[in-house]
Parts: C-alpha cells; structure tokens; sequence
C-alpha cells in the first residue's frame, strides 16, 4: 500500500492568482453580515472548494470561478430574503475592475452575468457561469437542503458521489470558534 502512495504523484493546490490573504481581508471587512452566517466566509471557502472541484472536470475558466466564490454573497444584507444583493455585488465587482479585479472583458461578462443571477435557479450553456451557479448550490448543506440535480447544469455537480462529499462538506466548519472582523 506504501508504495502504490509513493508510485502516484502528489498533486498540491496551486497558488490562486485570485485568492490572496489582501483581497480577502478586503472583502471581509465590505461584509456586513455575521461572517458565521449562512453566507459569510466559511460559504465563500466551501463554494470556492466546489468550484475548484467543477472547473478541474468541465474546463471552466478557474479565475473567473474563484472571483465569483468570494463576490457573490459579499454585499448581502439580509440572511433571508435579499433578492437583489445579486445585482449589489455585480455592481461592487464592476468597481473592483483593475484595482482588485483582473479579467479580460469577456472573463469579466461571465462573472458580473453569474454573480446578478447566482440566486434565480437559472441553468445556462455557458460552462463557467454554469460551474459557478453549481458550485453555491453545492452548499446548500449549510441551510439543512441536499442540492437538487435538477438545478445542476454541470454533469459533474449531478455526480452522485460529488453530490454527497459536497453535502457532506457543506455542513462542516472550517473553525471551532466566532471570528468577527475589526
């Protein structure tokens, strides 16, 4: 068994060019929820995971995967019933552009269209909003749901087994205790 482990290379994440300590701690403290909330820092990370997992197998644009884990919920303020904190964080991602936010314009397209419609159960053929939308509803764990297939467009997401690891996931934190930002 040790040396099948030692036969097969070791596969380590790469280092994001999105996902960095500074953007982080930026965003964090633009959100103005509970970070221990159903849609704070633990959901970015999980729906980040999510879609890190989706893009390896559909191809999808990862940089435009990874802004969306960390925009998409960043300007709710309700828990509930926030039907436009889509459009909010649309619009507080176009004011990111060049400063925090590096696509080309047709990367950019794709993130503002996932991000305004992340919420409306939407399906598309486009495979890096279509990884994006699958990736958040791969967390729907953490409110005590099993992700519909139905509203998965990615045939990886509908995967039986990426199904339960990710509901499985979802209802896990990351820490053991309450974390405010200053």
């Amino acid at each position: 068994m040790l040396t099948s482990l030692l036969q097969r290379p070791l596969v380590l994440p790469y280092k994001s060019e999105v996902i960095t300590q500074p953007f982080i701690d930026f965003l964090a403290r633009k959100y103005q929820l509970d970070h221990n909330s159903f849609h704070g820092l633990e959901h970015w990370f999980r729906v980040l995971i999510n879609g890190r997992i989706i893009a390896a197998e559909t191809g999808a644009d990862i940089k435009v995967v990874e802004y969306f884990a960390v925009l998409h919920d960043v300007m709710r303020n309700d828990e509930h019933k926030d039907m436009q904190h889509g459009n909010r964080a649309a619009v507080f991602t176009s004011q990111l552009r060049y400063d925090w936010v590096h696509l080309d314009d047709q990367q950019f397209d794709q993130l503002i269209e996932a991000i305004q419609y992340h919420s409306f159960g939407r399906l598309t053929r486009d495979i890096t909003i279509q990884s994006c939308w699958d990736a958040d509803r791969l967390d729907l764990g953490r409110v005590g749901m099993r992700p519909n297939p139905t509203y998965l467009g990615t045939k990886h997401a509908r995967d039986q087994k990426v199904l339960e690891e990710a509901y499985e996931r979802s209802k896990k934190r990351f820490v053991n205790y309450d974390f405010r930002v200053l």
